[in-house]
């Protein structure tokens, strides 16, 4: 994980942030300016609300195939729906997703996520697998990229490969300041710390979580490899030197089961 993703990470929901910013306007006796806040912020939401509306109602009118793509920060991919939790452009749907998907069932052909589930604790990915399940077509498909626990913990094992020794110099020297360079225990800590990380998976994790939601055909599969054109070449490889992506990155692809309940 970079700092380029670091607009993927969880910020307070903004219900609670405007309740804070009301609270001290109250407590400070500017009961006025919080009802102007208040009036400013109900029509800010309508007009964001609408926006989101207006972007969803217009890519499926005009999407062969629709395709989600959850959190994806600056990573924009033609044809598909992109959507973050703090966009960067208008064209980008503003979702929570943790939360309902402002999104019809059973609509979508394919949902993507690469690096943006280990934002959020393993209660919101859960909630984020059963979103995507529900708004997928039956016989629709995802593929979900995230950190692997077990590639943290061979950076500790007593023989590092030359990929491994590499990228503990890397991360060493570019995230943790004062660190003996490649010092695995730097890296680690850092690394289940920064960037906004909530829960790293594993391959057991992942395939809990995803059978969790209802997905079956669970594969595991290489970085921008798929037996369906539709999801190759997806993950963004150029964010990092050469190979360090892949050694970090677990990826699988999972089915919504023909028969599934709508």
């Amino acid at each position: 994980m970079t700092p380029s993703l670091a607009g993927q990470r969880q910020a307070p929901g903004p219900s609670r942030a405007r309740a804070t910013v009301l609270n001290l306007l109250d407590r400070s006796g500017l009961r006025g300016a919080a009802r102007v806040c208040r009036r400013t912020l109900r029509q800010a939401g309508r007009q964001a609300l609408r926006h989101d509306q207006a972007l969803v109602a217009s890519y499926l009118a005009h999407a062969d195939s629709p395709r989600l793509h959850i959190g994806c920060g600056p990573h924009l991919l033609p044809g598909w729906l992109n959507s973050d939790f703090d966009p960067a452009s208008r064209t980008v749907l503003r979702l929570d997703a943790t939360r309902h998907f402002p999104l019809p069932s059973s609509t979508f052909d394919a949902v993507f996520s690469e690096h943006m589930i280990e934002h959020v604790p393993f209660a919101g990915g859960a909630a984020m697998l059963a979103e995507a399940f529900r708004v997928l077509k039956p016989g629709g498909r995802i593929r979900i990229t995230t950190p692997d626990l077990a590639f943290l913990l061979a950076l500790y094992g007593p023989t590092p490969t030359p990929l491994q020794q590499a990228y503990l110099h890397w991360a060493s020297s570019t995230f943790v300041r004062g660190a003996p360079a490649g010092d695995p225990v730097f890296v680690i800590n850092n690394y289940v710390r920064d960037w906004g990380h909530q829960f790293i998976y594993d391959d057991r994790t992942l395939r809990f979580a995803l059978e969790g939601a209802g997905f079956t055909q669970l594969e595991r599969r290489l970085l921008n490899d798929s037996s369906d054109p539709a999801l190759r070449g997806l993950e963004n490889t150029d964010r990092m030197p050469e190979g360090f992506l892949q050694l970090e990155s677990i990826t699988f692809e999972a089915v919504k089961p023909m028969a599934a309940p709508q």
